[in-house]
C-alpha cells in the first residue's frame, strides 16, 4: 500500500501538540510512542507507513531545543515561546525536513507540506508566516533544487524581491499566542507518490 504521507504529518503534529502540551503541564507519565499509537489507530489502513510517523515524531521531539535556536534569528519579532504551540510545532517538522531530509524529500515538498499544515490547523495569518520563516530557513541553509523554489504562497516577483518577500512575511505575519488548541485529523486522499499534498481531507480547529 502506498503510504499517504500528508496525513502522516497531520499524525505527528497532532502527537506532537498534545506531547508538549502535557508535557508543560508537567505530566510524569507523557509517553510519545503512546500518543502517536492513539492517534494512528483511527487511520492505520489509510497511513500505511507508519515508520515515517514514528521517525519524524521522535526526531522532532529529540531537537526541540537545537530547532527552536536555529528557528528564533529567523523570526526575531516572535519569541519561539510565545508561538502558538500549533505554529511552533509545524516549524519544527518543516526546518527538519528541510535540513535533515533533503535525501528524500524535496525541500518544495517540506516547504508546502508545512505551509498546508498551517492552512488547516493554524490561525489566518499562520500560512503566510510558516512559509516566510521556512523560506528564510531555505535560503540560508544553502539548498539548491533542480529549480528555484517557488513558495506555495507565492506573492512576489522573481529573484531578490521574492526572498524579501520571504523575509518581509516572517516578520510581518503576526502568529497566533499560544492557547490551548484542539486538532482533530481525518483521512486524506491528496497526496501524491511526490508528496504533493492538498488540505482538503484534513481538518482541525484551534480554540
Amino acid at each position: 500500500m502506498a503510504s499517504n504521507r500528508h496525513l502522516g504529518r497531520v499524525i505527528v503534529l497532532q502527537s506532537l501538540y498534545e506531547y508538549e502540551l502535557r508535557e508543560l503541564a508537567g505530566d510524569q507519565e507523557v509517553d510519545l510512542d503512546t500518543i502517536i499509537a492513539k492517534d494512528i489507530e483511527p487511520y492505520e489502513k489509510t497511513l500505511g507507513d507508519t515508520e515515517f510517523v514514528y521517525g519524524l515524531a521522535h526526531k522532532v521531539k529529540e531537537n526541540f531545543e537545537t530547532l527552536d535556536k536555529a528557528l528564533q534569528p529567523m523570526a526575531p519579532e516572535w519569541p519561539i515561546s510565545s508561538i502558538s504551540a500549533i505554529d511552533r510545532n509545524i516549524l519544527r517538522m518543516g526546518l527538519y525536513e528541510l535540513s535533515e531530509c533533503g535525501d528524500t524529500i524535496p525541500p518544495r515538498v517540506a516547504i508546502n507540506e508545512a505551509v498546508e499544515l498551517a492552512k488547516a490547523f493554524g490561525s489566518e495569518n499562520s500560512s503566510k508566516f510558516i512559509n516566510g520563516v521556512l523560506g528564510t530557513a531555505y535560503k540560508e541553509l544553502g539548498i539548491t533544487e533542480e529549480e528555484n523554489y517557488e513558495p506555495r504562497n507565492k506573492s512576489a516577483g522573481k529573484g531578490g524581491e521574492e526572498r524579501s518577500e520571504r523575509a518581509k512575511s516572517a516578520k510581518k505575519s503576526k502568529p497566533a499566542k499560544d492557547e490551548p488548541a484542539k486538532v482533530e485529523s481525518t483521512t486524506d486522499d491528496g497526496t501524491t507518490e511526490a508528496g504533493e499534498s492538498t488540505a482538503e481531507g484534513a481538518s482541525g480547529t484551534q480554540a
